[in-house]
């Protein structure tokens, strides 16, 4: 579903326990110890919705969560920190990690080049070419654990220094990234699915600029992957041949009434809907709330395709009708690893596919 770190949207589905000691190439070591409620999206963007943990240190010269004489190791300046930082539901939104911790007047070396990865759908085979040489190219590599869990070896094994972190940790792991590269190594951040839906490509330019540096002089680029709706798609035969849209119904970062008012907006016309973060055991009424707007607008017998876990061992895909959608919610099928084709009033299904039209029987005879 994501679908990036999809969205790197912030969603609670299953626990996840982790405590552990990782090795910083930067010049210093990182301790994690967390506890959080969590689950991945498959196509596009991890996803968390409860956490509590004590976060890393930056060792490129960023101040974390909790810093105590926290020591930069890669020519940035120290910052201390005798304060804890407020909790948040997600532990990546809460005040203290948006606080920029460095500038780029705290690096003394030549920028390396920054990209953005996406992965696409999960496998190594659903990766493009350039994805795989951007890798490849990389000297550290910033992620998402389960990214890179997802990563085939031969990319892993080459990296100078991959450095992961558990759910939730959006905004610190790309401000380290961004350190890295400020301080002269060239940095991939990856996610799944493609880096400018739902994830983290507008977060790190967003975070350079208010370091006060430029994506000219880190050399910045975004290497696209295949979205979740269009991975998904693929396994729903051709609904996504015309007009298509896409809405994520994560309230993490967009509140749920311009989430009710946007599908409003798209359900009254003839686009095809591609539902993002449909449900999680916290907010299992967004998901119902969309189903109650598309049936205000839509046929109750418009198609619907479903797909879970795109490309993972898991993968599930089924083909129903708007009014059964609903009835779906408290299914394994439905998570936040799932991904929801909303037909338009032309998409049909022939054969165990979905059909959009594109408007060519209206010029041609065939």
């Amino acid at each position: 579903m994501s679908t990036e770190d999809t969205t790197e949207t912030a969603e609670a589905s299953t626990a996840e326990t982790d405590a552990d000691a990782s090795t910083s190439k930067c010049g210093g070591s990182t301790a994690e110890a967390s506890t959080e409620t969590g689950s991945e999206s498959s196509c596009g963007g991890s996803t968390a919705e409860a956490s509590t943990g004590t976060d890393s240190a930056s060792k490129c010269g960023a101040t974390t969560e909790t810093d105590l004489e926290t020591e930069s190791k890669c020519g940035a300046s120290s910052a201390d920190s005798s304060e804890s930082s407020s909790s948040s539901s997600c532990g990546a939104s809460s005040d203290d990690e948006e606080e920029v911790g460095s500038t780029v007047d705290d690096f003394e070396a030549e920028p390396g080049t920054l990209v953005t990865v996406g992965l696409g759908p999960g496998r190594p085979e659903g990766m493009t070419a350039r994805a795989k040489a951007a890798l490849a190219d990389a000297e550290h590599i910033v992620g998402y654990r389960t990214y890179v869990d997802l990563l085939p070896d031969e990319i892993t094994d080459d990296a100078e220094d991959i450095y992961s972190t558990p759910m939730c940790g959006e905004v610190s792991r790309t401000e380290e990234a961004i350190d890295r590269t400020l301080a002269g190594n060239d940095v991939a951040i990856i996610g799944s699915g493609d880096p400018n839906v739902y994830a983290l490509s507008g977060l790190a330019l967003e975070i350079l600029e208010s370091k006060g540096g430029s994506a000219h002089a880190v050399d910045f680029e975004v290497v696209p992957g295949v979205p979740a709706a269009q991975s998904c798609g693929a396994r729903l035969g051709a609904p996504l041949v015309n007009d298509t849209v896409s809405v994520s119904l994560s309230d993490h970062l967009t509140p749920m009434e311009e989430i009710e008012s946007r599908l409003h907006a798209v359900a009254g016309e003839g686009f095809t809907i591609a539902i993002y973060n449909p449900w999680s055991r916290k907010r299992r009424e967004n998901f119902q709330t969309c189903c109650d707007i598309l049936l205000e607008h839509r046929d109750p017998d418009t198609p619907v395709g479903v797909v879970h876990g795109a490309s993972r061992d898991d993968e599930e895909t089924m083909i129903t009708d708007l009014e059964t959608l609903s009835e779906l919610g408290e299914e394994e099928i439905i998570d936040m690893t799932t991904t929801i084709i909303v037909g338009n009033e032309d998409t049909y299904v022939f054969e165990d596919r979905m059909v959009t039209p594109r408007g060519y029987e209206t010029k041609y005879d065939y």
